[in-house]
C-alpha cells in the first residue's frame, strides 16, 4: 500500500510540474505510459493568455527534429493533454535524460516559444538476463575468495527504476559480491567462500536474483550452473577497455562494425575465447550481430541517425573453463543528408481580394529537416514569376507576402511552387505547391459596345415597340460585373423622358412607352447609364440619339384659295389673256417631309375643259388658249393636290374666275356659286333695282367713302385675291424646293388700271422683293406697308375715287 501512494505522489508531481523558461520557454514533466487525453499542465495559464485565445491565434505544437508529437492542445480548457501514450525507453533508451523539444506556435500576431517535455520513467521493466542460464566451471583448484564475474542484469528503465541489487540463492560454498561500473550499471561477481571438491561435487546450481529499486520493485533471475573443472587461473584480457566506433547511417546490411579481440594466457581449453554480449538493448539487439568466434560485430539491420544516434554494446569474453573479461563498444552513428526538408503549411489566406497591398502577407510556412548539421540548414524559395516572395520569419518559418499588384481580371489563380533545399552534399531539396485564389473587388466600370447609339423610328408607332439595345460589358465577376441600365433623367420638349422611353434594366432593349408623331420633333437624345452590381457600385453613360422617320400622315393642306366656308374669292382674268399666261395660283403645303410632301396638282373639272391647265408641282394656273368671246365669264375649276406618299393623300379646293376687262360687267359676287343655267338676265334686274333705290345714298356714301380711304389702308380685293394673307399661314411650314408647297419665288399681287379710269384688272408685277425664305413662314412685318397699298394708289384724284366707288360696290 505504501508503495502505491508513493508511485501517485510520483505521478502526479510529474503531471504539474512546470518551470518558466526565460524568453517566454515553457518547460514540462510527465511520466511515461500516461493515459490519452491526461493533462500535463495548463499552457494557456502558462502563457498568461484566456484558453478562447488559443483557439482564436491557432496555437498549435511543431515537433522539432525527429522528435514525436506525443501531446497537443486542448483548445476548450487551454491545457496541454497526452496525444499518445509514450514509452520513454523505446524514445530515448538508455540516456538518463528523455527530453522532447516542441515550438508553440501563436499567429495574429506571430509568437514562437520552445516547449520542453521532459518525460520522466516509471518502473515499468523487469531486469532481464541475456541468457535463461549461466554456466560457469570453476576449477577444484580455486582459491578462496575467487571471483567470478556474473553476466550483468539489463534493465531498460533508468535511474532509481534500474538493476540496483544482485542477490544469490543461499548456499553453502558462494557468495555474491556488487560492484558498480563506471556508468553507475550494477554487476555481481560470484565468490568462493568455501573450497570446491570435484569428487564430492560435480556440479552446482545457484539462481541469482536481480532486483531494481523501482517503486514497487521488480526482478529478474537466472539460474546459475556451475561445474567443477580442473583449474583455470586466468581470464581472458580484451585489447581495449572501450572501443569506440564511427559508422554512417543508412550503411547497408552486413557492413562490419569493428572485431573485437581477447586473449587468454592459459593453454587448451582453457585459452579457448569466446564471445557474447553481456547487455543489449532491444534496439541494439536488432541492428548489431557478433560473432562468437572472432570477435566481428556486423550491422543486421536499418541503422538510421534519426532513430538513434549512438549504440552502447558490452560484450564479455569467456575462456573454455568460464573466466571472463568484459568490454564496452561505443558505436556512433554519423548523419549522412538522406531526409529532404519537409514543407508544411502553418496557414494560407485564400482567397487574396484583388486590392491587397504590396507587402502583405497572405500565408506562413514551417520546413523542417531531420538531419543534423549542415544538413538540416534550408534555403526556401518560390520558382514561379508570381508576385509572391517568402520572406524569412523566426526560426524555420517563412511568410508569403505579395510584391506587386494583383488583378483578378488578368489571373484569377496563382500557382505558387515552394521549393526548399538543403544544405547538404549532395543538397537535397522538395517542393509543394500551393494555390492562392484571387478574389474580385469591383474596380471596373462598365464600359459600353459604343460611345453613341443611333436609333430609327418610323411614327405613329405602337407604344412598347423596340427602339434599340444598348450594350455595356465589366469584366468584373458575378454581382460586380452584372450591369444594370437606366435612363438617366432628362426633359424633351419640357416633358421627362420616362414619357418618351423606357429601357429593360436587364437587357439593355429600350422600348418607346408612347407613340411618335414626326410633325411634333423629329430627333432627341437621351443618356443611358449602366451600374454594375458592386459596392460601392460604379457606372458610365451613353448617349443614344433617337430619329424619328416620317410617314404619309397628313393630307395636304391649301393656303390659297382658302376654304369657301371661310370667305369667296374670285379672280379676275382679262378677256385679253393669251395662251401661256397666268391666272392664278394655288398654294398648298404638307406637314409630312420628304416625297411624302412633294405636291402634284391636277384638274378635277373645271367649267370649260381645255381653257386652263395647272402646273403640276407649281400649282400655277394658266390659260391653256387665247381667250375668246364666246368663253364662259364664270370659269369654276375644282383643283386636287395630292402628295407622294404611299398610299397617296389627296386634298380638292375650287377656283373661281370671272372674264371680264369692266368692272361694270363683274355680276353679283354671291351668284359665282350658281350653276350656270341661272339666269343672267336675273342678276343684272337684280343690281339694276338695287342701283336705283340706292341712288340717294350713293353720293353720301361715296364722300364718306373717299375720306375713310384717305384715312385708312385699302382692304384686300375679294378678301385677298392673289395675295395671300399671313393668317392663312400656318406656322412653321417649311418650302420643300419642288415639292409644290409655298414657294418663295412667287407672290402676286391684283391692280386697278389707272389711265382708263375704269375698275379694270391688270396684272403688272410680282413682288420678288418680298419674297419668302425657304426657312421662315409668310408674315407681315408691322413697318411694312401692306401688299396691296400700293396696288391702289391712283395717279390722280379720280383713279381714288374710282378705287373708293369701286369698293362701295362691292360691299353693296
Amino acid at each position: 500500500m505504501m508503495g502505491k501512494g508513493l508511485r501517485s505522489v510520483l505521478f502526479f508531481f510529474g503531471v504539474f510540474s512546470l518551470l518558466r523558461i526565460s524568453h517566454g520557454d515553457l518547460s514540462y514533466s510527465v511520466p511515461e505510459e500516461m493515459k490519452r487525453g491526461s493533462v500535463v499542465g495548463n499552457i494557456a495559464a502558462d502563457l498568461g493568455l484566456d484558453s478562447k485565445r488559443l483557439s482564436e491565434r491557432k496555437a498549435r505544437l511543431n515537433a522539432d527534429g525527429s522528435g514525436k508529437r506525443l501531446v497537443d492542445i486542448d483548445y476548450s480548457t487551454g491545457k496541454m493533454i497526452v496525444e499518445e501514450i509514450a514509452d520513454r525507453e523505446e524514445i530515448c533508451g538508455s540516456r538518463l535524460s528523455c527530453v522532447l523539444k516542441y515550438s508553440l506556435v501563436l499567429e495574429k500576431p506571430l509568437e514562437l516559444h520552445a516547449v520542453t517535455l521532459q518525460i520522466e520513467d516509471v518502473n515499468d521493466n523487469s531486469p532481464q538476463f541475456s541468457t535463461d542460464s549461466i554456466k560457469i566451471e570453476i576449477r577444484e583448484s580455486a582459491v578462496k575468495g575467487t571471483a567470478f564475474l556474473l553476466a550483468e542484469a539489463h534493465d531498460a528503465d533508468v535511474g532509481q527504476n534500474s538493476v540496483q541489487r544482485y542477490s544469490l540463492e543461499k548456499n553453502a560454498h558462494f557468495s555474491l559480491n556488487i560492484r558498480s561500473n563506471s556508468d553507475g550499471g550494477k554487476y555481481s561477481e560470484l565468490v568462493l567462500d568455501k573450497e570446491l571438491d570435484r569428487e564430492l561435487e560435480q556440479y552446482l546450481t545457484l539462481l541469482l536474483t536481480a532486483t531494481d529499486g523501482g517503486v514497487p520493485q521488480r526482478t529478474g533471475s537466472v539460474v546459475i550452473n556451475i561445474t567443477v573443472l580442473d583449474a583455470n587461473d586466468n581470464a581472458p584480457v580484451f585489447s581495449q577497455s572501450t572501443y569506440r566506433v564511427n559508422l554512417p547511417e543508412n550503411c547497408g546490411i552486413g557492413t562490419s562494425v569493428v572485431t573485437i579481440s581477447a586473449s587468454d594466457i592459459d593453454e587448451g581449453m582453457n585459452g579457448e575465447v569466446v564471445y557474447e554480449f553481456s547487455k543489449l538493448s532491444d534496439k541494439a539487439a536488432r541492428a548489431f550481430s557478433l560473432d562468437k568466434t572472432n570477435g566481428e560485430i556486423k550491422v543486421i539491420g536499418q541503422i538510421d541517425y534519426e532513430e538513434e544516434s549512438f549504440y552502447e554494446l558490452r560484450i564479455q569474453a569467456k575462456d573454455g573453463l568460464g573466466l571472463a573479461s568484459n568490454t564496452k563498444v561505443i558505436v556512433e552513428v554519423i548523419d549522412v543528408n538522406d531526409n529532404k526538408p519537409i514543407i508544411n503549411i502553418q496557414s494560407i489566406s485564400s482567397p487574396v481580394p484583388e486590392n491587397t497591398e504590396s507587402g502583405t502577407e497572405v500565408g506562413i510556412i514551417n520546413v523542417q529537416d531531420k538531419d543534423s548539421g549542415e544538413n538540416q540548414q534550408i534555403q526556401c524559395s518560390i520558382q514561379e514569376n508570381v508576385p509572391f516572395k517568402l520572406n524569412p520569419s523566426i526560426k524555420n518559418f517563412y511568410s508569403i507576402v505579395t510584391t506587386g499588384p494583383l488583378d483578378r481580371e488578368v489571373l484569377t489563380e496563382y500557382s505558387l511552387t515552394i521549393v526548399a533545399t538543403d544544405e547538404g552534399s549532395p543538397p537535397l531539396s522538395s517542393s509543394k505547391i500551393i494555390m492562392l485564389s484571387i478574389s474580385d473587388v469591383n474596380d471596373n466600370y462598365p464600359v459600353f459596345k459604343e460611345q453613341l447609339y443611333s436609333a430609327y423610328i418610323a411614327e405613329n408607332n405602337k407604344p412598347g415597340t423596340s427602339v434599340c439595345s444598348v450594350t455595356a460589358t465589366d469584366p468584373d465577376w458575378r454581382q460586380n460585373g452584372t450591369v444594370l441600365y437606366s435612363l438617366v433623367p432628362s426633359e424633351v420638349n419640357g416633358v421627362s423622358v420616362s414619357s418618351f422611353l423606357s429601357v429593360n434594366a436587364e437587357t439593355g432593349v429600350i422600348h418607346a412607352v408612347r407613340s411618335f408623331d414626326y410633325e411634333q420633333f423629329r430627333s432627341f437624345k437621351v443618356q443611358v447609364v449602366a451600374r454594375d452590381n458592386g459596392s460601392p457600385p460604379l457606372s458610365s453613360n451613353t448617349t443614344v440619339s433617337v430619329f424619328i422617320s416620317d410617314e404619309n400622315d397628313n393630307s395636304p393642306q391649301i393656303l390659297y384659295p382658302a376654304p369657301e366656308e371661310k370667305s369667296l374669292m374670285t379672280e379676275m382674268v382679262p378677256k385679253a389673256a393669251l395662251s401661256g399666261s397666268l391666272v392664278s395660283k394655288v398654294i398648298a403645303v404638307d406637314a409630312d417631309s420628304g416625297q411624302n410632301a412633294w405636291l402634284s396638282y391636277h384638274i378635277l373639272k373645271s367649267t370649260d375643259p381645255g381653257l386652263f391647265t395647272i402646273g403640276l408641282h407649281s400649282g400655277e394656273i394658266r390659260a391653256q388658249r387665247d381667250i375668246s368671246e364666246s368663253d364662259s365669264m364664270k370659269q369654276n375649276l375644282v383643283i386636287s393636290v395630292k402628295d407622294n406618299g404611299q398610299p397617296p393623300l389627296s386634298t380638292t379646293c375650287s377656283v373661281y374666275l370671272l372674264i371680264s376687262d369692266n368692272l361694270a360687267e363683274v355680276p353679283e359676287l354671291k351668284d359665282m356659286t350658281y350653276e350656270e343655267n341661272n339666269s343672267n338676265l336675273t342678276s343684272y334686274l337684280i343690281i339694276a333695282l338695287v342701283s336705283v333705290s340706292t341712288f340717294f345714298l350713293t353720293f353720301i356714301i361715296l364722300i364718306l367713302a373717299v375720306r375713310f380711304c384717305h384715312r385708312r389702308k385699302p382692304r384686300l380685293l375679294f378678301d385677298g385675291a392673289v395675295a395671300i394673307p399671313s393668317a392663312y399661314l400656318p406656322p412653321n411650314y417649311a418650302e420643300v424646293e419642288g415639292a409644290g408647297t409655298l414657294r418663295s419665288s412667287y407672290n402676286y399681287d391684283a391692280y386697278l388700271t389707272t389711265g382708263s379710269r375704269t375698275s379694270d384688272f391688270k396684272f403688272i408685277r410680282s413682288y420678288n422683293d418680298n419674297t419668302l425664305p425657304s426657312t421662315l413662314t409668310l408674315k407681315r412685318s408691322p413697318n411694312e406697308k401692306d401688299i396691296f397699298e400700293d396696288s391702289f394708289i391712283a395717279d390722280t384724284k379720280d383713279s381714288e375715287v374710282s378705287r373708293c366707288y369701286f369698293l362701295f360696290v362691292l360691299y353693296l
